[in-house]
């Protein structure tokens, strides 16, 4: 098992440039790992264009890294125990670093398929180690801190994903989406191993368990590729994800009971014992599938249905984490002081009243009048984030730090897969619905359709065309009002998400790498 402050020495926490250092390194490598998560959404089109697929084959790119994510996130306690945190920490941003290179020489898509699957599989780790690292670090009363710059990087690097892939792919090619990694990588890398290879935790010869495993990738598998490709498939209605759904749901099902009497399971799924653990990742996948709803809907309205390019929904979005960058670290210093769960209610609250805020719009709505809540949205982030990540850490032994954190970041990334198909899928059905219902008024017993119709003939349209023209409003308007229904159903979430938050138990300081009161 991974060793305590007191059975490893010298782990006592960093001081001055090396700190600073650690930090830089840590933050910039979670940073492009969740970036790669969005960076390559919008150069989707360039990817596929050039490698002479369809942009539904090109999807294939976003597919393959969040699978093989998913897959290795939960492994990360069992694969630092094995080998220990900085070794599992620095062989993961190394392999990511390879293989964003393969990804930027790929010349096929199978080639480039494979080489996101592997990038992917060296992210999984990446993440919820470099918050155990970064709360090895520190001294106890300033790992506040440490959590606020960690979760800043977690929030920010999807916003900037898409901004950043644009200008890439703009400007240069779409491999360079992938080659910004390799200096950073590097750099984070070899940092990392100078400063913290003679703080290595100690290790165990586990036995690997092989009935877990396979089950842990199969079932994770087949939910991930449901989730990804079932909006395109209609769903139920299309075999292939119906047995999708089965596999997933039965692997799923056998790999808990297993792994709850297994002697050395894969993932410990005995954290869920513990009520702060229970809690705080309930609240942080269900807000997160919130979030994220908002997130994915919000640039896709503005680019379908406005008419916005991929750098302006980039900028309308972007605002976001003004706010949210300035408050993190005031709140990380003074979190010893609050009480947790009246944080993220404050946040769950500011979301459901700026969600609510999305859902007044129309399509006429400026690009100011957009940004407005988008910026005010900022200052609920970092108190959702940090305070529930010290909510599921408090009372956990630093042994299981590594463990918790991959497992809640499992269940983080499962929440934001879940949130995309939901709440695309849902805009798509409101959106129909919606179309139905306006079109009933397009007849000759409207005056206002009679009116508009004979105005466009007059223009010169024929009444075709004319027909065509008002399909297209109506299709303009239905979107809108169905991502409205979205808006409103997130801020509504939020809301219900408020009495969970307070069946957390405090104190919420004792934790073997969380903060101290």
């Amino acid at each position: 098992m991974a060793a305590t402050p007191n059975d490893a020495a010298p782990l006592k926490p960093l001081q001055g440039g090396a700190l600073v250092l650690l930090t830089a390194a840590v933050a910039l490598s979670t940073f492009m790992e969740v970036l790669d998560m969005t960076i390559v959404n919008v150069a989707v089109p360039h990817i596929a264009g050039s490698l002479g697929v369809s942009p539904s084959e090109g999807t294939w790119t976003i597919s393959s890294y969040a699978l093989a994510s998913a897959i290795m996130q939960p492994l990360t306690g069992w694969l630092a125990k094995r080998f220990g945190e900085v070794r599992t920490f620095v062989a993961s941003v190394l392999l990511f670093v390879v293989f964003s290179m393969m990804c930027g020489l790929a010349t096929s898509m199978p080639m480039l398929v494979i080489a996101r699957l592997m990038q992917g599989a060296g992210s999984g780790p990446m993440v919820a180690l470099s918050m155990t690292l970064l709360l090895s670090s520190y001294p106890k009363e300033k790992q506040g801190i440490a959590l606020a710059l960690w979760a800043m990087t977690v929030v920010v690097a999807p916003i900037f994903g898409p901004i950043l892939g644009g200008w890439l792919t703009d400007n240069f090619s779409w491999p360079w989406i992938f080659y910004i990694n390799l200096p950073v990588g590097l750099a984070a890398a070899v940092i990392t191993w100078v400063l913290l290879h003679k703080r290595e935790t100690k290790t165990f010869n586990m036995p690997i368990d092989v009935i877990g495993l396979v089950l842990l990738v199969v079932g994770v598998g087949a939910l991930q590729f449901m989730l990804d490709n079932g909006n395109d498939h209609d769903w139920f209605s299309s075999p292939m994800i119906t047995t999708l759904g089965i596999i997933a749901l039965v692997c799923l099902t056998f790999l808990v009971v297993w792994e709850l009497h297994a002697k050395h399971p894969v993932v410990d799924l005995s954290l869920f014992r513990q009520r702060n653990f229970t809690v705080g990742v309930t609240g942080l996948s269900l807000g997160m599938m919130a979030f994220f709803g908002i997130n994915v809907v919000f640039p896709l309205w503005l680019q379908t249905t406005l008419g916005y390019t991929a750098t302006w929904a980039g900028l309308a979005t972007a605002p976001v984490g003004i706010l949210a960058f300035l408050v993190a670290p005031i709140l990380g210093r003074n979190l010893h002081r609050l009480d947790l769960r009246a944080v993220v209610t404050f946040a769950f609250v500011m979301f459901a009243i700026t969600s609510y805020w999305f859902s007044t719009f129309d399509s006429g709505a400026s690009f100011s009048t957009l940004v407005l809540p988008r910026f005010v949205m900022g200052i609920a982030i970092p108190c959702f984030f940090i305070p529930l990540n010290q909510v599921y850490l408090s009372g956990l032994p630093a042994s299981e730090i590594a463990s918790a954190s991959g497992l809640a970041n499992f269940c983080r990334t499962l929440g934001s897969s879940v949130s995309t198909a939901l709440s695309v899928t849902l805009w798509q059905h409101r959106g129909e619905f919606h179309h139905a219902t306006l079109t009933e008024s397009i007849t000759p017993a409207h005056p206002a359709a009679t009116s508009f119709l004979q105005q466009l003939s007059h223009a010169g349209l024929p009444a075709t065309k004319g027909l065509g023209v008002v399909d297209q409003l109506l299709t303009r308007e239905a979107l809108t009002l169905a991502v409205n229904d979205v808006f409103w159903g997130c801020a509504v979430l939020f809301v219900a998400l408020i009495p969970v938050l307070w069946l957390a138990k405090p104190p919420f300081g004792s934790a073997g790498g969380a903060v101290g009161h």
